[in-house]
C-alpha cells in the first residue's frame, strides 16, 4: 500500500493544558476517500491542523506521501496537503476567480503558460471555467465552494482535506460537489457531520472521539451500528436507513 497520509502516536495539548489528542494512529492509502467523523470537541479540527504543520505535535508525528511534517518541509507539505475550509470566503480574497486560483501556484514560482494551464485545468475539473473572470463574491455559495476546491487542486496536492464540504449547500449543489469529488484522482480526507454524505462518497470512515480513533472500517458497517453512533453522539437524519450492501 502506498500511503498518502500516515499519523503515528499523535498527541497534542493546547497551551492552556487542554489535551485534544491522546495518541492518534491512522493511515490513508493513495487514492482512498476516507470520512473523518466525530462529535463536536472530538479533536477533528486539531488533527487536521497537524496535517500541514499549522500545529506541531506534542508527541508522535505525521507524514504526507512519505515526507515528514516538519518545519524544514513546510513549503512542500503545504503544497501536498490541500485544505478546503468550511467557509469558502476564508479562502477567496482576490478580485477574480482566475486570480484566486492562480494565487497558490504563483507563490510556488509558476508563471506564464504553465500557470494558466494549472488555473484552467483546476477550474475545468470543478465545472467553473466559464466563471474564470467573475468576481468570487458574485457567485452562489455552492459555486464559491467549487472555486475553493479549484484553488487547492491547482497546487496538485497529494491529499485533499475537506472540512464539512456539504454544509450550507442546497440539494443540487450538494449533488454537483459529490460528482466532482468522485471524479478527482486524488486522495480525500473528508471531515463531516453529514453521515449520508460520508456513505455516498467514502467507502471507509474513521470515528474520532475523545481525542482517539475509536472505530475504523467500512462506512456502511459503522453507520449501521446504532450503539456505536449513540456512544459517540453521532446521528443519522430522521428516517434515513443505511441501505443493505
Amino acid at each position: 500500500m502506498t500511503e498518502s497520509l500516515a499519523v503515528r502516536g499523535l498527541a497534542y495539548a493546547y497551551p492552556d493544558g487542554t489535551q485534544a489528542l491522546f495518541g492518534v494512529d491512522l493511515t490513508v492509502a493513495r487514492g482512498e476517500r476516507v470520512a473523518l467523523l466525530g462529535p463536536n470537541g472530538a479533536g477533528k479540527t486539531t488533527l487536521v491542523l497537524h496535517l500541514n504543520g499549522i500545529l506541531t505535535p506534542g508527541l508522535g508525528g505525521v507524514s504526507v506521501g512519505g515526507l515528514p511534517v516538519t518545519k524544514a518541509n513546510l513549503k512542500e507539505i503545504r503544497r501536498r496537503v490541500g485544505l478546503v475550509f468550511q467557509d469558502p470566503d476564508d479562502q477567496l480574497f482576490m478580485p477574480t476567480v482566475r486570480e484566486d486560483v492562480a494565487f497558490g501556484p504563483a507563490n510556488l514560482g509558476l508563471r506564464g503558460e504553465e500557470l494558466e494551464r494549472r488555473v484552467t485545468w483546476a477550474l475545468d475539473r470543478v465545472g467553473m471555467l466559464g466563471e474564470i473572470d467573475r468576481a468570487p463574491h458574485h457567485l452562489s455559495f455552492g459555486q464559491r465552494r467549487r472555486v475553493a476546491v479549484a484553488t487547492v487542486l491547482a497546487m496538485e496536492p497529494e491529499i485533499l482535506v475537506l472540512d464539512e464540504p456539504s454544509s450550507n449547500l442546497d440539494p443540487a449543489a450538494r449533488r454537483e460537489l459529490a460528482e466532482i469529488l468522485r471524479s478527482l484522482d486524488v486522495t480525500v480526507l473528508m471531515v463531516t457531520h453529514d453521515l449520508p454524505y460520508a456513505l455516498e462518497l467514502c467507502e471507509r470512515s474513521l470515528i474520532l472521539s475523545g481525542g482517539v480513533i475509536v472505530a475504523d472500517g467500512p462506512t456502511r458497517e459503522l453507520l449501521a451500528d446504532s450503539a456505536l453512533l449513540a456512544a459517540h453522539r453521532l446521528e443519522l437524519p430522521y428516517g434515513f436507513a443505511v441501505p443493505a450492501s
